[in-house]
């Protein structure tokens, strides 16, 4: 059997052997305290080495510390900056994206723009060619005889629809009560005077079909009123509404005044909007609101105002004077409606009206 071992406290305790003294002689003396002196010296140099080199690895760790670090940052800024590259990559290409599709619309903008111009160009140059056509046709003797021609014609069948509304509503001049006889046989007034050694013509004696239009009714409504007078004047409005609508629509002149023809029941038209002062609490001068919708007057005075009525009568009196005016003659007064629808009769119906 092997014997035990013995435990650690034994080897522990266990004293060293003593060290080994050297002995120096004194003749050796100086040379080993040379000696000693060298390596003491060369011990300095050796730690003052070790310092250095120390402070060396220590800023050379520094160094390698900060510029792991700003490795670390520029690593950081160039992930931010993919990242924003992919961002703008792809904003850029959803804008590419649009701009492609509004080019593109506005491609084919241009494009039936382009079409449709080629289409006006090809009508424009028809219509000029037909111009030239047709001032090719005009000019000289042959082209200016034609349109003398045609405007003849025309006059003529101007006059002929328009004697037609005459025989319709004949205007006549009342000599007594049972007779009546046309304007034409009594010697007309001019518009700087009567003719020498003709009598002036009453124009309220006119009537027109038979019916004289009064205006004392428009200006002196009351209860004692002549009813049936009141009707006569409303059906001879009516008569009058109705020819100057016909001759408008046969001289092709759009009336400034429009009648709503009913008759005796007829109205006339004020194209210009009304104008009503409104008044605020807030504001304290007052405003005016102009109303879009026109206005109508009555031609009869059975269950409407006077004034109204009144007004009536004289803007049917302002498309007679229109009519006048468009033929070249004048009107014969404001209140003088049978008057002017007589004289604008004769004088379409007269042979100066073809040569003019």
């Amino acid at each position: 059997m092997r014997p035990d071992p013995k435990p650690d406290s034994e080897k522990t305790n266990k004293p060293h052997p003593p060290e080994k003294k050297k002995v120096i002689e004194w003749e050796d003396f100086e040379q080993e305290l040379a000696r000693l002196c060298s390596l003491s010296l060369a011990l300095r140099e050796a730690k003052e080495r070790k310092q250095i080199l120390h402070r060396k690895l220590e800023s050379l760790i520094q160094v390698k510390n900060e510029s792991l670090s700003r490795s670390n940052v520029l690593e950081e800024m160039r992930e931010k900056l993919e990242h924003r590259k992919t961002v703008s990559m792809h904003n850029m290409s959803l804008h590419a994206e649009a701009a492609a599709e509004d080019s593109k619309k506005k491609e084919e903008e241009l494009g039936a723009e382009v079409r449709s111009l080629l289409v006006a160009g090809t009508a424009i140059s028809a219509a000029r060619k037909r111009l030239q056509e047709s001032s090719g046709l005009l000019n000289g003797q042959r082209g200016h005889l034609k349109v003398k021609f045609l405007q003849k014609m025309l006059r003529l069948r101007q006059q002929y629809m328009v004697s037609q509304v005459s025989l319709l509503y004949p205007v006549k001049i009342s000599v007594g009560k049972t007779q009546e006889q046309e304007l034409e046989s009594f010697p007309s007034s001019t518009r700087s005077g009567n003719s020498s050694g003709s009598k002036p013509i009453n124009h309220e004696s006119l009537t027109i079909l038979g019916l004289q239009l009064t205006m004392l009714p428009f200006t002196k409504m009351s209860f004692f009123t002549d009813k049936k007078e009141v009707q006569r004047s409303a059906t001879a409005l009516g008569y009058v509404g109705h020819a100057v609508l016909l001759i408008a629509s046969y001289l092709q002149v759009p009336l400034r005044y429009p009648i709503h023809f009913g008759g005796s029941r007829s109205y006339i038209l004020d194209n210009a909007p009304s104008i009503e002062t409104t008044s605020s609490d807030m504001v304290s001068d007052s405003e005016l609101s102009t109303s879009s919708k026109h206005t109508e007057f009555p031609l009869f005075l059975e269950g409407q105002d006077t004034t109204r009525a009144a007004y009536a009568v004289f803007l049917l009196n302002k498309d007679l004077e229109q009519l006048l005016n468009y033929i070249g003659e004048k009107s014969l007064g404001p209140r003088y409606v049978l008057a002017n629808l007589k004289e604008l009769l004769r004088r379409i119906l007269s042979a100066d009206y073809i040569d003019t």
